[in-house]
């Protein structure tokens, strides 16, 4: 049946790989109120920048049809040198979104261990090439370019068929270890990706390569998910203890002193 004025007709794609770009907003939106980042004002520039409260990183959005659409760059630190990551316009948001989530986490461990391929191999991804990995339905694939001894560069890359590219993620050789398991994590997530305008981004409606199930979900649940997601991330910041208040000055007595 349509849906109503009360629902919105809410389409879960899987895999999620093959989900679409999705809106932008579930990126950008906590990334600003969440989590303090400020954004430029270029009414003239299709684009979004945003910049970490610290100065060190930049998220950049500008569609460019003839390369990357996401670029998110770091400056260099005392103990590595600057990284970048960047996301082709059909990169799903919730992928991108795992990625800058670990990033602004004041909880993330800088040095914690972390395997790329780990979250691939637990749901059965195949050994590709000289070292990488394929999805079972082999559109997608990770692979890590480098020497054995170096942090190497990784590319997640999205194909139909032979020849078509969906989507590609990039990110530089010092790009912290756990931001990319962040990502193939969310890229191994089997839970379906919702979408509301499937109709003009899936890369292909081929019911063989994607399932589509159709919802009509509450209208305020569709509106209230990426404010619950904003609430959520910003209560991951610890909050200063409270000032003690200051004491009130005595009441002034009127009259003489003798």
């Amino acid at each position: 049946m349509p849906p109503t004025a009360e629902t919105v007709e809410v389409d879960f794609i899987a895999p999620r790989h093959l989900a679409g770009g999705g809106d932008p907003a579930w990126i950008t939106v906590p990334l600003h109120r969440a989590c303090g980042w400020s954004h430029g004002n270029d009414p003239l520039m299709p684009r979004v920048l945003l910049t970490s409260p610290d100065q060190k990183a930049l998220l950049r959005l500008e569609p460019d049809l003839d390369g990357q659409w996401w670029t998110l760059s770091h400056a260099a630190e005392p103990d590595r040198p600057a990284w970048y990551a960047s996301f082709g316009a059909r990169t799903p948001v919730e992928l991108i979104a795992a990625v800058t989530d670990i990033l602004t986490d004041p909880a993330s461990t800088a040095s914690a261990p972390s395997d790329p391929y780990e979250p691939l191999r637990q749901i059965g991804w195949s050994p590709y090439g000289a070292d990488g990995l394929v999805s079972p339905d082999k559109a997608a694939y990770v692979e890590r370019l480098g020497p054995p001894d170096d942090p190497g560069a990784w590319f997640v890359t999205v194909t139909l068929g032979l020849h078509q590219k969906v989507w590609q993620a990039r990110f530089g050789e010092h790009t912290p270890a756990r931001l990319v398991t962040a990502f193939t994590a969310a890229l191994a997530d089997p839970a379906p990706a919702a979408r509301t305008d499937s109709v003009h981004s899936l890369p292909t409606h081929d019911p063989n390569v994607v399932t589509r199930r159709t919802t009509d979900v509450p209208a305020e649940l569709v509106a209230g998910a990426l404010e619950e997601r904003v609430h959520t991330l910003a209560a991951r910041r610890t909050l200063p203890p409270a000032k003690p208040m200051p004491a009130a000055p005595s009441p002034v007595k009127n009259g003489r002193s003798r």
